[in-house]
């Protein structure tokens, strides 16, 4: 007895519906490869349309670019850091000249004068000229804020050294206050005496404004003598307490020591990974390697 049927047998009804269905695939195979389906005929697109299409594409990429340009806001140029003046396109030498002349306590006061003193290109001077932003009475030449208010106040003041004055001489500075003279006092202790003129802009929560009319009668005429710290013999606390020198950066430094052993040269810290290069002059007024 044949309990199973073979699917291969089929009636004449049936292999007829079978070779239609192959007869018309075939079919739709030749016709696919011998028809040609595509359309010759050209896509109407206005001159116009293409245009504004095009203008609207542009006007994008054009924004996007915008976007990307670093902006530039207005500067005093008397205050350019090493890392500035490297994004505003100056060499080393540009920017060492506006660095020595400033660390003698002096400025300038014009795009001319920036440049006689940088001996920046002209081209250079023309694209960061307009951002320049100096002091009102510099712009609006009139009498300095120093001048007015000796007149105004009939005080005369004698130009004094930074590192000799008293809350007496501060508090005669407009804008000077017994607890802000006070404040500058105890940060020129910290740091031992003023060494440049522009730590005064340092002092907490002194406005740039007074500080500028503080600087117009105090200077740094003579240099403190500041008591400096054997880095290699120092203390933890010790580097710690130096105004320039964070929790962060003490550990970098004492870590560094600890890998070479003895520290040769303060120039070693700028391998130190993070260091501030622009306060390594502040900090090695209080280190010395021995």
């Amino acid at each position: 007895m044949n309990f199973f049927k073979s699917h291969f047998r089929y009636n004449k009804r049936q292999r007829n519906g079978i070779f239609f269905l192959l007869l018309i695939i075939i079919v739709l195979q030749i016709g696919f490869f011998i028809v040609d389906f595509s359309s010759n005929e050209p896509i109407d697109v206005s001159q116009s349309e293409f245009v504004h299409f095009k203008k609207e594409m542009d006007s994008l990429k054009i924004a996007e670019l915008e976007k990307r340009k670093p902006k530039i806001y207005p500067f005093n140029p008397n205050y350019i850091s090493d890392f500035k003046g490297y994004q505003l396109g100056m060499s080393v030498d540009e920017i060492d000249r506006l660095l020595n002349f400033r660390a003698s306590g002096k400025y300038v006061n014009s795009a001319k004068e920036f440049q006689a003193l940088t001996k920046v290109s002209d081209s250079l001077l023309n694209t960061i000229s307009p951002n320049f932003k100096f002091p009102e009475w510099v712009n609006s030449k009139k009498e300095s804020p120093s001048t007015k208010y000796i007149q105004k106040s009939l005080v005369i003041i004698k130009e004094k050294d930074i590192n000799l004055v008293d809350s007496e001489d501060l508090i005669k500075i407009k804008g000077v206050g017994v607890k802000l003279a006070k404040r500058i006092l105890d940060y020129r202790t910290k740091l031992q005496g003023f060494s440049f003129n522009d730590q005064l802009y340092e002092v907490w929560y002194l406005d740039k404004n007074v500080a500028d009319e503080v600087l117009n009668f105090f200077k740094v005429i003579e240099l403190p003598k500041i008591q400096k710290i054997n880095i290699n013999t120092a203390t933890f606390k010790e580097v710690l307490a130096i105004a320039y020198i964070d929790y962060e950066l003490t550990k970098k430094i004492f870590s560094y020591r600890d890998e070479v052993a003895e520290i040769q040269s303060l120039n070693e810290f700028k391998k130190i990974d993070g260091f501030p290069i622009e306060k390594f002059e502040r900090i090695s007024l209080y280190l010395v390697a021995e």
